[in-house]
């Protein structure tokens, strides 16, 4: 008996200490399974993380033979602006080109890399409520083989009568500089676009100051964009403001294609052009580019014998301008930027014309030398 229970004990240990080598070596599989998962995942993020390093980095890959890389971290800008815009809208022969008068804004900026931040004061009107002032928002990111362009724009109440034709007999020049606050234009957009000869051009150079450009190049650019578009017209309110002006025993008569109360359309576009940096002198760069447009326009709204679905009368042409002269020794820089764009909405009956820009003076010191630019003389 003795020794069976000795057997049936002895048995019960070996038993208990396989058990526990059994539960020791899946744990022991288990953790090597997570180790490997863990290796695997920090591969796998090591891998996605060099992607984008190189994705990002690529952006701003150049020849330096062309193009002076930028020096420093930060910099701090003095801007002003002057802001344009002018519309105008036609039916059957009449016309009347509206414009506010152009606004004269200054304020700081602050840069890192491939982005300005900073707020702009209207010298006029001082402060941070615009009730009934247009509402204009510009964003514009330049690397060396993609820019970007965002743009938010609401007018306000202040509109003027600049030009009349309303036909034979009427003197347009009666209605010059009247107030007219029954028009609102409104546009909200984004844009881009690819640079193909990036590693010699540099857009950066002349719009954002952050490369130097050593030797004269250009380069042909594509892109594609959308924007919506709003126009409010109080047809009523404009005609009665022109009668307030006319002789007496005359009056004028808008054309019917005038007659509508508000038009909401998008546009879709692909554009082309080219653009030019001229190195005229040592630090010294004028540049110039220009871009067509392509943009098929869906509206919402009533426009006179405006047709319905697909037709390509609803494909116009739009264009955007850019203009600047920089000097920059990579410390300091100063100069000037324009923009201009023109947005066009045509019927067979109706035309709206929209050209909007703004005028840039500045200077700037970039500061925070980069690391590899540190023991070398700049």
């Amino acid at each position: 008996m003795s020794r069976l229970m000795l057997g049936l004990v002895l048995m019960l240990v070996c038993a208990s200490v396989a058990a526990q080598d059994s539960l020791r070596a899946d744990a022991l599989h288990a953790e090597m399974q997570r180790a490997d998962i863990l290796n695997s995942d920090s591969s796998m993020g090591s891998h996605e993380l060099s992607v984008l390093r190189s994705t990002i980095r690529g952006l701003d890959r150049l020849q330096k033979d062309y193009i002076e890389p930028q020096h420093y971290e930060f910099t701090v800008m003095a801007q002003v602006t002057r802001t344009y815009e002018s519309f105008i809208l036609g039916s059957n022969g009449q016309s009347i080109l509206l414009a506010p008068d152009g606004q004269t804004k200054v304020g700081p900026y602050f840069g890192w890399r491939w982005f300005f931040f900073g707020y702009t004061f209207d010298i006029k009107n001082i402060g941070f409520s615009q009730n009934g002032l247009r509402k204009e928002f510009d964003f514009s990111i330049y690397t060396s083989q993609v820019g970007v362009d965002l743009f938010y724009r609401r007018t306000g109440n202040d509109y003027k009568i600049r030009d009349v034709k309303l036909g034979y007999g009427i003197n347009g020049q009666l209605f010059e500089d009247m107030p007219f606050a029954g028009v609102n234009v409104g546009i909200t957009g984004v844009s881009a676009y690819y640079i193909f000869n990036h590693g010699r051009f540099s857009y950066p150079a002349a719009f954002s100051q952050s490369t130097c450009q050593k030797i004269s190049c250009g380069s042909w650019l594509a892109g594609a964009g959308y924007t919506h578009n709003t126009l409010d017209l109080d047809h009523d309110e404009l005609e009665k403001a022109l009668n307030s002006r006319m002789p007496k025993g005359q009056e004028v008569k808008l054309d019917s294609g005038m007659m509508f109360r508000d038009i909401k359309y998008n546009d879709f576009m692909l554009s082309g052009g080219y653009a030019y940096n001229w190195v005229f002198a040592k630090n010294w760069l004028l540049a110039v580019s220009a871009q067509l447009a392509l943009a098929y326009k869906t509206s919402y709204g009533k426009v006179a014998d405006e047709k319905h679905g697909f037709d390509f009368e609803k494909v116009n042409v739009d264009a955007i301008g850019r203009f600047g002269m920089v000097y920059n020794n990579t410390r300091w820089y100063a100069g000037w930027s324009a923009i201009v764009r023109t947005n066009n909405y045509h019927t067979s009956r109706f035309t709206a014309e929209n050209v909007f820009g703004s005028f840039n003076a500045y200077i700037g010191y970039n500061f925070m030398l980069k690391k590899k630019y540190r023991k070398r003389k700049v």
